[in-house]
């Protein structure tokens, strides 16, 4: 049972799932679970953990804001984290799920279908290409990118798909504000200003921290550059 292993922690936060979203949620570690036998989705595989450093590690991010984003992408989604999770919790919210391996894409692709989730899009590309093109560039009300680059080179493959007065945030370890001031140059010149940093505490879990960004102008037009040169050259 998930429920027992997320109940406690989502008092906590004063966050409530109904019945039917734990069912979602079973579902969905039984099948990351199934299909990580074949093919490699995660190196989490036992049910408490995937429960505190997937599901309860994802639904934090839905603290850093005041209601449900009416979209939202999620950049290096692997398995879904935290992107599929969070459409559990605001399943009006329209999502993009976007990752570069296709095994991962697929995988997506049968939970949104298993569990019939409307309004996703599961896109199988960089996120370099995406903020270039006008189809995404500016689009997303909220994104969030977990465990994918170093918080300034996130911020150029991030940043250039969110609207001006959205936000993005970042879900990062305890050194959390150490790269947002190490990434406070990038963050501008991408439109952003950093908003706060919100510690959170998992049950077990060294302490982990949420970077919240706001996006208060467009970010430069040349920005992101090409595949690649984020991570090689960084802003």
């Amino acid at each position: 049972m998930i429920r027992p292993l997320l109940e406690p922690t989502l008092r906590g936060w004063d966050m409530h799932l109904s019945p039917p979203q734990f069912d979602q949620l079973a579902i969905y570690a039984a099948e990351l679970q199934r299909w990580n036998e074949r093919v490699n989705l995660t190196a989490i595989t036992d049910l408490p953990a995937i429960a505190t450093r997937h599901f309860l590690d994802s639904l934090a991010c839905a603290r850093c804001w005041s209601s449900a984003p009416s979209s939202l992408f999620d950049i290096g989604t692997g398995a879904g984290f935290p992107g599929l999770v969070l459409k559990i919790l605001w399943p009006s919210t329209k999502l993009l799920l976007v990752d570069s391996v296709g095994k991962k894409t697929a995988f997506l692709a049968h939970m949104v279908s298993l569990l019939n989730l409307p309004e996703v899009e599961i896109v199988t590309a960089r996120a370099e290409a995406l903020g270039q093109s006008q189809s995404y560039r500016e689009q997303y009300v909220g994104g969030v990118a977990r465990a994918v680059a170093a918080l300034n080179v996130l911020s150029e493959l991030c940043l250039p798909l969110v609207k001006v007065g959205g936000r993005f945030v970042a879900p990062k370890g305890a050194d959390g504000a150490v790269e947002a001031a190490e990434a406070r140059r990038a963050i501008g010149q991408l439109g952003g200003k950093l908003q706060g940093i919100m510690s959170v505490d998992l049950p077990g879990v060294d302490r982990r921290t949420l970077v919240i960004i706001d996006k208060l102008k467009p970010a430069l037009s040349y920005l992101p550059r090409a595949v690649g040169v984020p991570d090689k050259r960084p802003l």
